[in-house]
């Protein structure tokens, strides 16, 4: 998706304010000050919200127009804001926790790219720290439930624009959709591709970057992954020290 595109980033942020996958996050962080990591931040609602609560914070994203939206939200002073991609981000900086949220993980398509973004997790984490990521369960089949899907996305303004999905490729690990909005104002299309590894595929994945796994829930309430009834696989690792 083009996320480097103003109106595409402005229409994501108001189709995704905090919810409970950053609820989840945020008791993740806990009660006391952190230093988090926020990759793949996108418009910020969860970097905000985690500097809100007395967290120091820094948000990565590679879409400059994403970033532009981020730093004008209540208490985007309080973080520092970084135009990078997950796979290349590098700081002298070590962070308590490092998240990846928003099914940012699904956009690595190739296995270099996945390793390269734990890899900086591993790097970035701090002796004891926590990495935590989301990817939706393959065996939910996603591109029946999307083909046709419409929603209506009410703007700050008052407008409204109308999503609607078209799936355009499906393969054993890949499912790519086009993505068109329509409003009274404009009508903009977008392509994307998601990856849908399975459980076992990421805990390999999460192992070669040199993370040790703590916890795979399957719900937002925390609850135990099930492979037959769950739509998400949220997983927790740790650094190796």
């Amino acid at each position: 998706m083009d996320y480097h595109n103003s109106q595409i980033a402005e229409i994501y942020d108001a189709a995704n304010p905090l919810a409970e996958d950053g609820r989840f996050y945020l008791a993740l962080a806990g009660q006391r000050p952190c230093s988090v990591l926020d990759l793949g931040c996108g418009t910020g609602t969860l970097s905000c919200a985690l500097a809100e609560h007395g967290h120091r914070v820094t948000g990565v994203d590679p879409a400059a127009a994403m970033l532009d939206i981020a730093r004008r939200k209540p208490h985007a002073e309080q973080v520092e804001w970084v135009e990078s991609t997950a796979q290349n981000y590098r700081s002298e900086r070590r962070f308590d926790l490092i998240v990846m949220t928003g099914h940012t993980f699904q956009t690595l398509l190739t296995d270099a790219d996945v390793l390269k973004a734990l890899e900086t997790m591993r790097i970035q984490l701090k002796d004891g720290g926590k990495a935590a990521f989301e990817t939706r369960n393959p065996n939910v089949d996603w591109a029946a439930e999307w083909d046709g899907r419409q929603r209506v996305i009410r703007m700050p303004s008052g407008e409204e624009v109308v999503e609607t999905l078209g799936i355009t490729g499906k393969g054993a690990e890949f499912v790519s959709f086009k993505t068109a909005y329509r409003s009274a104002q404009a009508k903009l299309t977008t392509n994307s591709t998601l990856r849908f590894l399975s459980p076992q595929q990421v805990e390999s994945f999460v192992a070669r970057a040199g993370l040790v796994l703590r916890d795979v829930f399957g719900d937002w309430d925390g609850s135990a992954f099930d492979a037959a009834r769950s739509r998400e696989i949220i997983l927790v690792a740790k650094s190796a020290n």
